[in-house]
């Protein structure tokens, strides 16, 4: 018997190998899985075609735009958008079971969702309940068209589940530099184009701050180590998003003095 529901998991991956195999198990009781690659290298296709997912390439668009790409791939009467790194567990899988096979579901729903650092359940510094719209009728939801930061708009009512998403975040150091740069680049990138600009001292400010919020008002001191190194890289992700806006506008003015045409006589 086909026990699988009338639900697409939309899903954007490059070089996923590691972590998407946990993931499709946790979401095969979706009747359609759509993967839409961005130029991996491993064997991410590979594990994805033998899964049985139906697997696009399209070149990167920002994750706002690529996510969209994939929602537009599916078929069934909901929706699930999912990253990678992330899990539905069996206590999840069994609500959102029931919400799609219910005539009288709300438009939408949000999860909490847990984020795992490190080996541990981040509880502080605004990574609980990290709550997320993800699951949406077909036709009622798309995705916002940010570059970074991208979230679920649903035309409709959304309703809260307390059952969780789990996100097993990236915890080596090496990747954690590399996630760093780039999200750091595209956020700069974003406020650059909505007409923000910042100092380089403002920038250290805003670095100094985050810290302090994370690691002290917001009691990341008390997930341990891991909180310790997460106020730290969201401090300096922070500094450097704002350093390479500054950056930015420091080229913005030079362009202008280089073409500033020559006074009349």
């Amino acid at each position: 018997m086909d026990d699988k529901v009338p639900l697409s998991v939309a899903m954007i991956v490059r070089n996923e190998a590691q972590s998407l195999p946990d993931c499709l198990r946790s979401v095969a009781f979706a009747r359609q899985i759509v993967v839409v690659d961005s130029g991996s290298e491993d064997e991410t296709l590979r594990i994805a075609s033998d899964f049985g997912c139906e697997v696009f390439s399209e070149a990167w668009r920002g994750f706002g735009p690529q996510k969209q790409f994939a929602v537009e791939k599916c078929r069934e009467a909901w929706t699930l958008v999912l990253d990678a790194d992330e899990r539905i567990p069996p206590e999840t899988a069994r609500v959102i079971r029931l919400i799609v096979g219910s005539p009288d579901a709300a438009a939408g729903y949000s999860f909490p969702r847990k984020n795992f650092f490190q080996g541990r359940w981040i509880r502080h510094a605004g990574w609980w309940p990290d709550r997320v719209v993800r699951l949406f009728r077909k036709g009622e939801g798309c995705m916002t068209g940010a570059a970074v930061h991208e979230s679920v708009a649903v035309d409709g009512p959304v309703e809260q589940l307390e059952v969780p998403i789990e996100h097993w975040t990236e915890s080596r150091f090496d990747l954690i530099l590399r996630k760093i740069d780039r999200y750091s680049t595209l956020g700069a990138q974003e406020a650059f184009v909505e007409g923000r600009r910042c100092s380089i001292w403002l920038a250290f400010l805003r670095a100094e701050f985050t810290f302090f919020q994370d690691y002290l008002l917001r009691g990341g001191f008390l997930d341990g180590p891991q909180g310790l190194t997460l106020a730290v890289t969201d401090a300096v992700n922070k500094f450097f998003k704002y350093a390479k806006l500054n950056e930015l506008s420091r080229r913005e003015k030079e362009s202008d003095k280089m073409w500033r045409p020559p006074p009349h006589r």
